[in-house]
């Protein structure tokens, strides 16, 4: 008598995932010297995944902004990025955001540094000061991840959004998302609450094609 043995295998999807996430966690932990944080534009550290910096490069190509408001500053690679995109398009600038001093961060004519807490009273006031009232604004968050932060800079910045136009929040990924499992609640739980209670907003989801990004639940569309 001849017995057959058939394995139940999981859904395509679920073992598509299986793998981006094993992928993921490979790229992000154990390697991570020699990827994303060994990742230079024009010699300057930028901390970011290249895959994420094309969806940067598609949705600033697209919206054409003024303004692109970025918070958390870093060492200034991917102030630099942003800026060279500005160039390449002949239009906006950077205003970036961070707790340090700018010293020895790149200096470019499309940048400008402003030092502080990204939800200090007299931050917001200061870079509210810098956008002309009817220029077209793209945020990224990539400050302080604990989830209190992150929700208060979504609150902050919403306002600044015109239908149509993004709010980025980075590391999503972090809080086992799917790194990270210890972190604690983080910018993932952030955009969860921020999106309970404003409806303006909902993920684009096409902005993750390339199926790996630091930013899952992360391109947040201002959608009325």
């Amino acid at each position: 008598m001849s017995i057959s043995l058939t394995t139940r295998m999981p859904p395509a999807r679920t073992r598509d995932q299986t793998v981006v996430d094993a992928f993921h966690e490979l790229y992000y932990t154990r390697a991570a010297e020699n990827t994303w944080q060994n990742t230079r534009w024009l010699g300057i550290t930028a901390f970011k995944c290249p895959l994420d910096l094309w969806i940067y490069q598609e949705i600033i190509y697209e919206q054409g902004p003024d303004v692109i408001v970025e918070c958390g500053t870093c060492l200034g690679g991917s102030a630099l990025f942003l800026a060279s995109l500005c160039d390449l398009l002949g239009r906006g600038r950077v205003l970036t955001i961070d707790l340090d001093a700018p010293e020895g961060k790149p200096q470019h004519p499309r940048i400008t540094y402003l030092q502080g807490s990204s939800t200090a009273p007299e931050t917001i006031a200061r870079l509210r000061g810098l956008i002309g009232e009817h220029e077209k604004v793209l945020v990224i968050l990539d400050s302080d991840h604990h989830r209190d932060h992150v929700l208060s800079e979504l609150r902050l910045y919403a306002p600044l959004i015109r239908p149509g136009g993004y709010m980025i929040v980075e590391d999503t990924n972090i809080n086992g998302h799917p790194v990270a499992p210890d972190f604690g609640p983080g910018p993932m739980e952030a955009v969860e609450a921020f999106l309970r209670e404003n409806r303006d907003f909902a993920v684009d989801e096409t902005r993750e094609k390339f199926l790996m990004t630091f930013n899952p639940r992360g391109h947040l569309k201002r959608v009325r």
